[in-house]
């Protein structure tokens, strides 16, 4: 805005000028909280978690419940996740891809953060014939070591189950390329990088799909993971009313949850994770409280809050598991009328 636009601009009373520049400054960090970090993900289709980004800039919006309950759910789970849309990565890798992202968590990255991407349901898909465009945004223009962009195969069902590797098609692997000679988007605030597109052809394919790509950058072992959802022509329809967003799943772990002491106001928790056939190195818990209960303190883990649902990560000093294996984590809370226990998920990684 140029200052003779500024100029004209009519005198704000202080309270209401300072409240508008609080409310300007959030926008502007929901929007690109960290813009000289950012990364970049798929933007046409859009992946989850940029496709919510940008249609959603009001998080608060009460509609976005009904009309797009995928991202409604996904911004209760952790809020970070729609804002560093551009962000979900997994350093080190060494092109073991499978290892680092277990099955059911891909659309997340098997990053904590962004579980709620995996949640099978109604995300918003984009219609596409058999063969074409995807495109992907490098807001820091790295350049690419390799894209490699796969479809599901026919008989997967994106609204009813999570992704695993065996689920995948790879139909085109890119080879490594700079970030020189892609087009970009000078005019676009969100994305002021480079785009990098290419044809994609997925034969056989009708109905609802998803669209999986994993980048590695060029300039590091930094590694991008995206799922878009896409209809393919023909197929079945989607159900007229969507099926309830299922609860938290466990994956490779198990929580229980127990009230050690309560008292007016109050209470005192203990949750028990337990691992399950096979070792990890670290765990997830989901505690979504049915009477408006919030949490307070912890010990043993690492606890955020975001209104009814709580989120437990492991320390440094219990997130290695054997098979079979437990460790527990307390929490102090406040409620108010009933104190029922929560509803728990857990995922694990291994």
């Amino acid at each position: 805005m140029s200052s003779s636009a500024r100029a004209r601009r009519p005198s704000v009373p202080r309270p209401l000028a300072v409240a508008a520049t609080a409310l300007l400054m959030l926008t502007v960090f929901l929007v690109d909280p960290q813009p000289a970090e950012a990364h970049g993900s798929a933007v046409d289709p859009a992946s989850r978690h940029y496709g919510c980004a940008t249609r959603w800039v009001d998080w608060l919006n009460p509609v976005m419940r009904t009309q797009d309950p995928m991202c409604w759910q996904a911004y209760q789970a952790n809020p970070a996740a729609m804002w560093t849309w551009n962000g979900l990565i997994q350093d080190n890798v060494h092109n073991d891809h499978r290892a680092r992202v277990p099955d059911g968590q891909l659309c997340g990255g098997g990053d904590a953060t962004y579980s709620a991407l995996d949640n099978p349901g109604l995300w918003r898909a984009q219609v596409v014939p058999n063969t074409f465009t995807w495109t992907m945004h490098d807001q820091a223009r790295h350049g690419a070591a390799y894209i490699r962009i796969y479809v599901t195969r026919q008989g997967f069902d994106p609204v009813t189950q999570r992704l695993r590797w065996s689920d995948l098609e790879l139909v085109r692997d890119t080879g490594p390329f700079p970030d020189t000679g892609w087009p970009t988007r000078p005019d676009d605030p969100l994305l002021n990088g480079v785009d990098y597109s290419f044809q994609v052809s997925a034969p056989g394919r009708t109905g609802r799909h998803i669209v999986y790509a994993v980048w590695r950058a060029g300039h590091a072992d930094q590694n991008y993971y995206m799922c878009s959802d896409v209809r393919f022509p023909g197929g079945t329809p989607d159900p007229t009313t969507p099926p309830p967003s299922p609860p938290p799943g466990n994956d490779g772990c198990t929580a229980t949850y127990a009230v050690t002491s309560q008292w007016n106001g109050g209470f005192q928790a203990e949750v028990k994770v337990t691992a399950g056939s096979a070792a990890i190195r670290g765990w997830t818990v989901s505690m979504v409280f049915p009477d408006g209960q919030t949490v307070g303190q912890s010990w043993n883990a690492s606890v955020s809050s975001n209104g009814s649902t709580v989120t437990a990560g492991n320390t440094t000093q219990n997130g290695n598991l054997a098979a079979g294996a437990s460790t527990t984590f307390g929490v102090l809370g406040a409620w108010l009328g009933a104190n029922r226990a929560p509803s728990l998920g857990c995922v694990a990684t291994r």
